[in-house]
């Protein structure tokens, strides 16, 4: 079966690198095309070791480029991280169509940040889909699943680096087994069970500390290490990393103020919040990440300090 690649980054690298250990017929690959002054994408080093023809059209809205992939003779695209609109027209082209992963369990959390999210709002488990994609918005019809649970110590990092990507590698390469042997499932998503978000940004990452200790715990957890929670100190920004709760027994015994800065030691400080405290432990200001302490130190934090 003759195979064309599409994706990015270290994703869409490690799924061509997978299949080609394997033994599959890879005849070409598709990545986005770099912005100027831009490093080559490590999918597109990738196919250049391998000596694969790539394509970096900016749109694939063209019925030239359409015409481009038809001569390449797929029989199946496999979308590995791919951020630029598909439409139908070029994802019909291989005999078999295009399969594409997404890292949450579709129909939930449709959209461009499915990992954050799922944090964030609190789920106890997320999870990848590979789908055959449309038109739509993470709409088509889904191929396979898997699930990985949310520990109450997961970040965005583990549970991507650790889980979702090696397993999405190996969910690729099952489906792509699927396909061959004519079981690949197009199971109908339920749209009345589908859930969206946007893009989780700076502006959704930023720390309210007159909340409840667990909603800033997800979100701390959530966006790390992107886009990162921040908080304003004396009027910079503090990116906030790593930090441990301290719920309160009694809420109402709270000793400081929201965001006051109560405790500063060796390896960190501790925040007041709505019902308890935090020990930040990992922030960045300026430059590199560092320990909560070295920083607080550099900074010549005080008690009494407040975030805004």
């Amino acid at each position: 079966m003759r195979i064309v690649v599409h994706g990015q980054q270290a994703f869409g690298k490690a799924v061509l690198e997978a299949l080609i250990k394997r033994g599959e017929s890879v005849v070409a690959v598709y990545v986005a095309p770099e912005k100027p002054g831009q490093k080559a994408d490590p999918l597109k080093e990738a196919a250049l070791a391998a000596k694969l023809p790539i394509y970096q059209p900016a749109s694939y809205r063209k019925p030239e480029v359409w015409d481009e992939f038809r001569a390449l003779k797929p029989d199946l695209q496999v979308m590995a991280f791919v951020t630029l609109f598909v439409p139908e027209e070029f994802l019909k082209i291989p005999t078999h169509g295009s399969i594409q992963y997404h890292p949450s369990l579709l129909p939930a959390y449709r959209g461009p940040s499915a990992i954050n999210w799922p944090i964030i709002k609190g789920e106890s488990e997320t999870g990848l889909s590979i789908f055959w994609p449309d038109n739509g918005l993470d709409t088509g019809d889904v191929l396979l699943q898997k699930k990985t649970p949310i520990g109450p110590k997961d970040t965005l990092g583990t549970v991507y680096f650790d889980r979702l990507f090696p397993m999405g590698v190996e969910a690729m390469l099952e489906s792509v087994d699927l396909v061959k042997s004519s079981k690949a499932p197009r199971i109908k998503q339920d749209d009345s069970k589908a859930t969206y978000e946007g893009r989780c940004g700076p502006d959704n990452a930023h720390i309210d500390w007159g909340r409840p200790w667990q909603d800033i715990d997800r979100l701390i957890r959530g966006c790390n290490p992107a886009p990162a929670a921040w908080s304003v100190l004396d009027g910079k920004t503090l990116k906030i990393f790593d930090a441990t709760p301290l719920p309160a027994k009694d809420p109402k015994g709270i000793a400081g103020k929201m965001g006051e800065i109560v405790v500063v030691d060796a390896d960190g400080f501790t925040v007041v919040c709505a019902d308890g405290r935090f020990k930040v432990t990992r922030v960045q200001a300026d430059g590199p990440k560092l320990s909560a302490g070295e920083w607080a130190k550099s900074a010549d934090l005080a008690i009494g300090a407040r975030f805004t």
